[in-house]
């Protein structure tokens, strides 16, 4: 090296580079140093802003931009000119090959400068001065230039005869000059500010926007797209944002940047489905044609770019070979980044022995030690670039996996058949969406690890080989042994982990059923009975994630013990073969061992992820194979000759599953029910009614006519497919958005229509009540509306849609008779009379104007006639005819409804998911890095000893210090590893059990107002959190915080002066780190904020199907997902990027700190202070040094963020208002034996601030008296049975039973001895016997008994009998064999008095006839109280309540009242029969 110098300067080989010659700086040192590094520099930095892409318009030329171009140029000329007289003169002014580099340089440094500020001018870049740093790098060669300029002077002798010197000298007085110009050209005023802004407006309006038809507002920035390259390595662009996050304000998802153009969902999507339509072309060109010319199957509008027609092909397309085609070729090409990296990775610890090497010997020159120190920082610099970048760039591609997956699971979802739907449950659907989908994004981190990390292990070991020779085995042999065992621990830890989960998902669908029968299990007090099962699931997921945490434990004790381990095997063979350790060999082993430990740990749970993602990959690749609804196969497309039908079905058979399947399915399942319709014609404008009893088959017609079921043979034939149907399902479908987004369903607001519409609905008194009007948020499934609100709401879609054939499944069912009447005269017969109308209903006496009646039963017609024809056939009740007819009064204010909504909007909507995306990264090595104790004492033994002769008692002594120290640690490892696990367990069961028990206890409002999702996400997400996460991560931040300790104890007891360059550092460590954490919280929040929503659109799309299918707005849907997908990736890559943004900055402190270690030991060397044992220990830990910077702040952060799961079920368990535990007096064991029930002056509001939902109540029921409520919809009389359930307490009054003040009887008393039947049948999934006796009191015999009594035995031993499941939430029964079961149930508690809140609404006449008359059979000597719509069942009561507006109006026996004229009854008796 020295040498080199000496020739290239001319110089003395003993002092190469003199600083200082005759008095002044050495010419050589000058051109070397002040004017060669500047320049390169300059080049570099320039280079980097040659990227930089053009704005979108012209940028007017401005003086300023023009003089610095003018200048390099210039200066790149005169340069190239220099080098002329330097080759003429010859040594005269310096050496020639010196010269010559100097002036190569600064010609290439000056023309890249020149291109670089031509590429800034013509950006955005144009309208400022442009970088900073670049005009202040520019300026850096100006020193070197002026000293030049006066040696020149002294030196040379001006004469003609040396041209040479002459030109060289006004050669250098004209790229002075040109500097000049170029600092007068930066300081030139550029574009004024206001200009500025308007131009950035402009710019702005004229980017490129992020999706069809939605433009990029101002404010925000497209990030990434036209950065430069240094704006791109750092992050530059970031800058902003964390500036906005860290003052907070990052309040919304449009605060954070735009995607890059090639991230944008849109375009993601594009070319997966370009490539998923190329792989499906494949193998069938010909069908795939045919396929996509359909107009119905491509959405009615010819757009088809999907895999639509997925199962025309002969082999199903391989998910995982489209991704290959869409995104392969950039992720593979990543694993050069990783290799790069990887293998700069090795440069640490080599450059670390070569540098104790020469720290030992007195002898090497101080350059080597000076390249050594700059190859320690080149290695790390350049390697901690290529990391960051190849993580970056894997996190880009992992968005566009995601994207694309997301989407095409939308998609698929909404263009599956629904029989082949039934596959799955809503559930796991929905996990596709999350769970699978995040597993294969952890693929694409897993899988370049899978060939980086033998790759990596390999070089390790040879390297180790190259230090300690055979003594590597000792360390090799030990690891290889714990390899099994790991794997071992690992297989045992995901069978655990497995089982776990399965006792998990128990517990979650136990806690929604619970959840949502919350009411019917507080009328029942079966609460004890939910808990104890709960408990039951939660006491064995407990007992697997004790196993689970020990066995973590013990992993982790082998992680922080391994490489203590190892090196101790490694040290002692190496001692036993007889050689002496030296410092050298001990760091460099030492610094190896580190980078050996990673790959072994870390390798099973790579291979992990990758099994976990093809298990995922496989469920998604099932999903998407499933057969599409094929309507061109379904509907006939050619006209009948008839051609006034509407639609013809002749011929045709239909089921729910599939043939093939039907033979493996339980015969219970609601596949048995086969539709067949030999000949159904419906013209157009007709009306057409369907009737037959429960289970008959009603709806499976609706379903047969929007394609819903299997078409088994026949022709189906629909005037007007493409249009679609307007579409009323018997359950209402509700999105969770306002009311009146909920009725115009995606199309224009039309005034005119729309009042049309509400007023025909009878909508208009709900929507003055509802606190926003039809701006009303309604909440999930339309949480916050009575029955009949959503029922008419579901009306109003479909009428609004303007559709031609309408299908209405009974929505009169949830309605009182007075609506009814109105929806049918102004709605059905009104707003829809020119339209073709097939209406399913049970209530009979509103088919009389039908045009046609369909009689079915088990799933076939059995009759078709007039009106006149079929209504005998059905109806139970002769009408009595000689009641005057009266006009229909308007309605009373609907208060019940009114303060249902209020509540929503007083709930804030603040969505409050803490799904907390927990990183999968597996903790770093250097966090495992033994305690510090384990390295300290030996090596200063080895400082001690001048030179270890190898006598066996030194080495003895040594050994077994060596050896007691690693025990220790290794004790104390494991007592913390256990310890922390048996915290965790009983953290787990202690949590869990406060929040179970406050939240059974939880009054019924807290139910009403809060989302169900909210509290299941405390139950879910949140005990994820606190069970699995948040241990792992304390763990890890208590490991990370003390391994940091130690090092910088261990750094700078080994370099004292290093606490120079410490402090500042430390000052802007923790600078960055506070920036970044205010700002990372705020994107994380938006994160999960704007994650929720993409489920919940989807759950509710899935719940929809056929809604939107059958009116035709899939695509409307689809582009719906596609914004909240890209709102959700948006805070995803900022948030991502923000991590990268920390790093970055993060290694490069780390940069500083090796740098100045070497650095400072070079200087220590030179005036012999070193000592190379501490330098190494120094340096080796240094070499983690970034490592343990950047884990520490994200494992900070993150158990910041888990700790709110913490904070969150700590909420629930102390702030939930619960119902009163006292029980003030003893009642007998008969109480009440008689049945009185007393209401007086009974008052009671909903909350605090509402309105009185009873006002002043006060009548008595007699012991064995059956007696009637009626009144308008929200009256109050479902009030009167919570009050008296006292599910809502009294603000004042009492109730009595048999006389005693039911206030002072305990609850679970009073409510046991009451019975009642609810409205909504609810019934949790089990066998028919557990729903009818959970506490499994009565034999067998009696429930067969109840059961016959209510006429549904026989549908049960269809089924199998009582140890039958009746599927989640009953699906396996009609809702009227629901009701018939929750029937069953009352009778079953044999209580003296029995509600019955509208349990009749979805039964047919017949069957409600035969209930009735059980009911007085079984309670004749018991006090019945029945809420009811249809007045003809109440008519033979002995007495009838009027409720209006909250107070009682009338009670007297039905007769009296029917013939008391202006009677509140008498008036709604008729209005039923108009």
């Amino acid at each position: 090296m020295e040498s080199i110098l000496a020739d290239l300067c001319g110089t003395n080989p003993d002092n190469p580079l003199p600083v200082w010659v005759h008095g002044s700086i050495g010419h050589c040192f000058n051109q070397l140093t002040l004017n060669v590094i500047p320049h390169a520099i300059l080049a570099v930095v320039s280079a980097c802003f040659l990227g930089t892409p053009r704005s979108g318009f012209r940028v007017p030329c401005r003086p300023s931009w023009g003089c610095r171009i003018a200048a390099s140029f210039t200066l790149a000329v005169l340069f190239l000119a220099d080098t002329i007289p330097a080759t003429i003169s010859q040594q005269e002014l310096g050496p020639l090959y010196l010269e010559v580099l100097v002036n190569g340089t600064a010609t290439v440094t000056w023309f890249t400068h020149g291109l670089a500020l031509l590429m800034l001018f013509r950006s955005i870049h144009g309208f400022t001065k442009g970088p900073v740093a670049l005009a202040f790098l520019a300026l850096l060669s100006i020193p070197s230039l002026i000293i030049k300029l006066v040696w020149y002077y002294h030196k040379t002798a001006w004469s003609p005869a040396h041209p040479a010197a002459s030109s060289r000298f006004a050669i250098l007085c004209l790229q002075l000059a040109s500097l000049l110009v170029y600092v007068i050209g930066y300081l030139f005023p550029t574009t004024s500010r206001q200009e500025f802004l308007s131009i950035n407006h402009s710019w702005h309006e004229d980017q490129p926007i992020s999706e069809p038809g939605i433009p990029v507002p101002d404010q925000q920035r497209v990030a990434e797209d036209g950065e430069s390259w240094l704006s791109r390595f750092f992050y530059i662009w970031m800058n902003p944002l964390m500036k906005h996050g860290y003052q907070g304000k990052l309040k919304q998802p449009q605060d954070v940047y735009v995607l890059p153009r090639q991230l944008q969902a849109a375009n993601v999507c594009d070319c997966f489905y370009s490539c998923w339509q190329k792989k499906a072309a494949l193998p069938q060109v010909e069908e795939e044609t045919v396929s996509l010319t359909s107009p119905i199957i491509a959405r009615g509008d010819g757009s088809s770019n999907a895999p639509d027609s997925l199962h025309h092909a002969q082999k199903p397309v391989r998910l995982f070979s489209v991704l290959n085609a869409a995104f392969g070729l950039r992720f593979y090409s990543l694993g050069l980044l990783k290799l790069a990296g990887n293998l700069l990775g090795f440069s640490g610890p080599l450059l670390l022995n070569l540098l104790v090497n020469f720290m030992e010997s007195q002898q090497e020159p101080l350059s080597h030690g000076v390249l050594y120190a700059l190859g320690l920082f080149a290695g790390s610099f350049l390697g901690a670039l290529f990391r960051n970048q190849f993580t970056y760039e894997v996190n880009k591609v992992t968005l566009m996996v995601r994207a694309a997956i997301i989407s095409a699971i939308y998609r698929k979802a909404l263009r599956v058949s629904s029989s082949s739907l039934t596959r799955f449950t809503l559930g796991e659907i929905v996990n596709f969406m999350s769970t699978d989908a995040a597993r294969l994004v952890n693929f694409c981190i897993s899988f370049h690890e899978v060939w980086s990390m033998p790759f990596q292990f390999a070089i390790t070991l040879y390297l180790l080989y190259e230090q300690v020779g055979i003594a590597f085995l000792g360390g090799v042999a030990l690891t290889l042994l714990l390899v099994p065992i790991n794997k071992i621990i690992a297989n045992r830890i995901l069978m655990n982990n497995k089982e776990m989960l399965k006792h998990k998902d128990a517990r979650v669908k136990l806690m929604t059923e619970f959840l949502s029968g919350i009411r019917v299990i507080k009328f029942y007090t079966w609460e004890k009975h939910f808990s104890t099962r709960i408990n039951t699931c939660r006491a064995k997921e407990l007992q697997k994630l004790r196993a689970v945490q020990y066995l973590d434990a013990v992993c982790v004790y082998l992680w922080a013990a391994l490489p203590v381990l190892v090196s101790i095997a490694i040290f002692v063979t190496y001692v036993l073969l007889g050689h002496p350790l030296t410092a050298t060999k001990v760091f460099t082993a030492l610094a190896l061992v580190g980078m050996l430990v990673l790959p072994l740990n870390s390798f099973p749970w790579v291979l992990n992820a990758i099994l976990e993602a093809k298990v995922s990959l496989d469920r998604i690749q099932r999903f998407l194979e499933l057969v599409d609804q094929d309507l061109e196969a379904y509907y006939a497309l050619d006209v009948p000759s008839g051609t006034a039908a509407a639609m013809e079905i002749q011929c045709a058979a239909f089921s729910w599953t599939p043939v093939e399947e039907e033979s493996t399915r339980q015969p219970f399942s609601t596949g048995t029910v086969q539709l067949h319709i030999e000949n159904l014609s419906v013209e157009k404008g007709m009306l057409l009614g369907v009737v037959g009893k429960i289970g008959s088959g009603k709806s499976s017609l609706l379903a047969a006519i929007t394609g819903e079921l299997i078409k088994q043979g026949g022709r189906v034939y629909i005037c007007d497919l493409e249009q679609g149907f307007g579409l009323a399902t018997q359950e209402p479908w509700i999105q969770s958005t306002t009311v009146r987004e909920n009725i115009l369903f995606g199309r224009e607001y039309d005034a005119r229509l729309y009042k049309e519409v509400v007023e025909a609905c009878a909508l208009s008194d709900d929507l003055n009540i509802l606190p926003a009007g039809d701006q009303t948020e309604v909440g999930e499934n339309g949480v916050t509306l009575s029955g009949g609100q959503k029922a008419r709401i579901a009306l109003a879609r479909a009428v609004y849609q303007e559709k031609e054939l309408y299908l209405l499944d009974d929505p009169l069912a949830a309605v009182d008779a007075e609506v009814a009447n109105h929806l049918m005269q102004k709605c059905i017969l009104g707003v829809l009379k020119h339209k073709t109308r097939i209406l399913c209903t049970h209530r009979t006496e509103f088919l009389k104007k039908a045009d046609v009646l369909l009689l079915i039963d088990n799933g076939r017609i059995v009759k078709t006639g007039t009106p006149a024809d079929i209504l005998p056939l059905v109806e139970a009740f002769p009408k009595s005819k000689d009641m005057d007819k009266r006009e229909e009064e308007k309605a009373s204010r609907n208060i019940s409804d009114w303060w249902l909504s209020h509540w929503i909007s007083s709930i804030s909507q603040t969505a409050n998911t803490s799904a907390m995306a927990c990183s999968a990264s597996l903790p770093s090595p250097h966090l495992l890095l033994f305690s510090v104790a384990g390295l300290v004492s030996p090596i200063q033994a080895l400082d001690t000893t001048p030179a270890p002769s190898n006598g066996s008692l030194d080495v003895n002594f040594y050994l077994i210090v060596y050896g007691s120290i690693a025990g220790a640690n290794s004790f104390f490892t494991i007592l913390r590893a256990f310890l922390f696990a048996y915290g965790t367990l009983r953290a787990a069961a202690v949590i869990h059990n406060r929040l179970l028990q406050r939240v059974i206890k939880a009054t019924v409002t807290f139910f009403d107002t809060t989302p169900t999702g909210r509290i299941l996400n405390r139950f879910s997400s949140d005990l994820y959190c606190v069970d699995e996460n948040l241990p792992f991560m304390l763990n890890i931040l208590l490991a990370n915080m003390y391994g940091l300790l130690g090092m910088l104890v261990i750094v700078t007891y080994g370099l004292p002066w290093i606490g120079l360059v410490l402090l500042p550092l430390a000052a802007l460590y923790y600078s960055i780190q506070r920036y970044y954490r205010c700002t990372s919280r705020e994107l994380k929040r938006l994160y999960s904020v704007t994650l929720s929503p993409i489920y919940t659109h989807f759950s509710e799309t899935l719940s929809g199907l056929c809604s939107i299918r059958a009116m035709r707005a899939t695509e409307r849907f689809e582009l719906e997902n596609h914004l909240r997908l890209e709102q959700n990736q948006r805070c995803l890559f900022v948030s991502n990027t923000a991590v990268q943004w920390l790093d970055i900055r993060l290694q490069m402190i780390g940069v500083a700190v090796i740098t100045a270690i070497a650095g400072i030991a070079i200087i220590q060397h030179q005036k012999q202070l070193g000592n190379p044992g501490l330098v190494g220990l120094s340096l080796s830990y240094a070499l983690s040094v970034t490592n343990l910077l950047s884990d520490l702040i994200s494992s900070f952060t993150l158990t910041e963020t888990m700790m709110v799961s913490v904070e969150r079920t700590e909420e629930y368990t102390t702030d939930i208002p619960t119902e009163p535990q006292d029980k003030l007096i003893q009642v007998a064991a008969d109480w009440p034996s008689q049945g009185l029930v007393e209401f007086q002056q009974a008052e009671l509001a909903y909350r605090e601030g509402l309105p009185n939902a009873l006002d002043g109540v006060s009548f008595t029921i007699y012991p064995g008296e059956k007696v009637g409520i009626v009144g308008r919809t929200g009256s109050g009389k479902s009030t009167l049975f919570l009050a008296l359930f006292r599910m809502l307490e009294l603000k004042s009054g009492r109730i009595l039973l048999d006389g005693v003040d039911s206030h002072l009887v305990g609850l679970e008393e009073l409510r046991s001895r009451l019975a009642i039947i609810p409205q909504d049948p609810f019934l949790f999934s089990g066998s028919i016997q557990e729903n009818l006796d959970p506490q499994g009191k009565r034999t067998d015999a009696e429930l067969r008994e109840m059961l016959e009594q209510c006429h549904l035995w026989d549908a049960v031993t269809q089924m199998g009998g009582l140890d039958s499941e009746v599927g989640e939430r009953g699906r396996s029964l009609s809702v009227g064999q629901r009701q018939l079961l929750c029937l069953a149930r009352a009778l079953l508690t044999q209580a003296k008095v029995l509600c019955i809140d509208e349990a009749t609404a979805n039964v047919d006449q017949k069957t409600d006839q035969l209930l009735q008359k059980t009911i007085r059979q079984c309670f004749a000597d018991k006090t019945v109280l029945t809420i009811a719509h249809r007045l003809n069942t109440i008519l033979d009561s002995d007495r009838v309540l009027v409720m209006q507006a909250g107070k009682v109006a009338e009670l007297d026996s039905p007769t009296h009242l029917s013939q008391k004229d202006g009677s509140l009854f008498q008036r709604l008796l008729h209005s039923g029969q108009q």
